[in-house]
């Protein structure tokens, strides 16, 4: 793990200079290699997500900073509660013609600074991305109102088993520029902003345990089990960060700063209940 001393904190206070490393940084992880294929996975439904940053609108005087923009999901869909980044399944009847789309100007894939290299070198590679890309800004297009043209697509991830439901979450990161108003779906109770440097702070990550009731144990061979998470407190709350999410902020995290969250035995303990609302939703 990097030292606290050893990252770039200045980073955090440009954001033209933040988008610059995590377009080269993003590009240099994925070049030469799939992010799309994954044999270590069982094979499952293809979603893709929006790992979105932006800047923090300015409150009660303070100066705004770099954000990671998250969703709250409602109570009407599966894992309710719990923080997400925008996304859903590929719509084969519709997410390839938008891919087509993308690859014009002014829209996110076509002003991608690697895209015609990508295409060039690996074709198969780039139409899985623009497929990918515009699942990802359609379904946060219907989520929250993110405008595709607000959106500067800054690189992939790479893609994250989701065991539980059976789902292969292919992530990819943007800059969200002008927009700082979103509308949430009935999908979404709230929009969480979580400031970029809170993630950098140790002190900002606990143990997550989740008890698994036993009704539930035919399908889950723990009564509970152990997760790293973050912590976030808000005015009204704290929030917990914790799962695929967890995983997708936190790999970004280490790619642009170096940063790995510490080792969960010691961290101090969070509690949570794995129940039918929490795989099925609640209507």
């Amino acid at each position: 793990m990097q030292s606290q001393e050893s990252i770039n904190w200045n980073i955090l206070n440009d954001p033209k200079a933040l988008q610059r490393q995590a377009l080269r940084r993003l590009y240099e992880r994925c070049r030469g290699r799939s992010y799309f294929r994954r044999e270590d996975c069982p094979e499952g439904i293809s979603s893709s997500v929006m790992l979105l940053l932006g800047m923090q609108p300015s409150e009660n005087g303070q100066a705004p900073e770099v954000c990671v923009i998250l969703n709250k999901r409602s109570a009407r869909v599966r894992q309710p509660g719990d923080l997400c980044c925008p996304g859903g399944t590929v719509e084969a009847h519709v997410d390839p013609y938008l891919a087509r789309l993308l690859e014009f100007p002014p829209f996110p894939l076509a002003l991608w600074p690697h895209w015609r290299e990508l295409r060039r070198r690996h074709p198969d590679e780039a139409r899985v991305m623009s497929l990918l890309l515009a699942t990802g800004l359609r379904e946060s297009w219907e989520e929250m109102r993110l405008n595709p043209f607000c959106a500067r697509f800054l690189g992939p991830l790479p893609s994250q088993c989701l065991v539980l439901f059976n789902r292969i979450i292919y992530p990819m990161v943007a800059w969200v520029s002008f927009q700082t108003c979103f509308a949430p779906s009935w999908e979404v109770e709230s929009i969480v902003r979580v400031p970029l440097r809170a993630f950098l702070d140790p002190a900002s990550y606990a143990r997550y345990r989740l008890y698994v009731p036993p009704r539930l144990r035919d399908r889950f061979r723990e009564g509970t089990r152990d997760f790293p998470c973050f912590i976030f407190p808000m005015k009204e709350r704290t929030e917990v960060l914790w799962g695929v999410t967890f995983r997708i902020v936190a790999l970004f995290i280490e790619l642009l700063f170096g940063f790995r969250p510490p080792d969960t035995a010691g961290l101090p303990l969070v509690t949570g209940v794995l129940d039918e609302a929490y795989l099925v939703g609640r209507t």
